[in-house]
């Protein structure tokens, strides 16, 4: 990835650390969006003063189709694009408010739609770039209490897909990584840690988040790859 510049969204989250690490130790340059200084510390103590200095941290607001515009066209190539953004909730569907339904489709779907849209628009015109996408397992084995989030993840990998038939022809490609349980912080708390010994690992998801983002992925278009850990 040496010489190459890449956005990754989400950069400073449990997964998005991995990814971002992943993506420099490969030399690449890297633009981190984020809302809140909340994680950028924690990010900033895991990378050299080598690697930092190839970090750009840039606040943006990725629900809004302008701070998204703008954070797109700062960069003067953009040759990947790696969407990490995203949440989880769960509860029975009788119960689940249609607020907390919104509330999914739009950190996990209109996110998705808003970045890909953009950088897409600016990969087409220098016929190059890799969109990569995060669904889920739940998107294609969709659970029961997941309802929201199932439904927003399998537009996830819907839209991809498309992107990817948009794209044929080109030297645009987006593919999207389906991972179960991933072994975080966040989750441990959630869902204790028990079973965490069979999640996917951050740093394993990375390495194949990163090659969908190289140039050695190329010939792959549309695709869903499972992550699945031992689960």
């Amino acid at each position: 990835m040496g010489d190459r510049h890449i956005l990754i969204t989400g950069g400073t989250g449990g997964l998005g650390r991995g990814v971002t690490a992943v993506a420099l130790a490969q030399g690449a340059t890297v633009t981190i969006p984020y809302v809140s200084a909340k994680g950028l510390d924690r990010l900033k103590s895991q990378l050299s003063p080598a690697a930092l200095s190839r970090v750009r941290f840039m606040a943006a607001d990725l629900s809004d189709e302008a701070a998204v515009i703008s954070l797109i066209e700062s960069h003067d190539r953009l040759d990947a694009t790696i969407h990490l953004v995203g949440g989880f909730a769960m509860g029975p569907t009788p119960d689940f408010s249609f607020a907390e339904w919104r509330q999914q489709l739009d950190l996990n779907l209109n996110t998705t739609f808003l970045v890909c849209k953009h950088s897409l628009k600016k990969m087409l015109k220098q016929d190059s770039g890799r969109i990569v996408t995060v669904g889920s397992r739940g998107a294609v084995q969709p659970g029961g209490q997941l309802a929201a989030y199932c439904a927003a993840k399998a537009g996830v990998v819907a839209l991809t897909q498309a992107i990817a038939d948009e794209t044929k022809g080109t030297g645009v490609t987006a593919n999207v990584v389906l991972p179960s349980v991933i072994d975080t912080p966040a989750n441990r708390e959630a869902m204790g840690a028990d079973q965490a010994d069979q999640w996917v690992k951050p740093e394993s998801l990375a390495e194949v988040i990163c090659f969908l983002a190289s140039d050695a992925a190329k010939d792959l278009r549309g695709a869903a790859v499972p992550v699945y850990g031992q689960t």
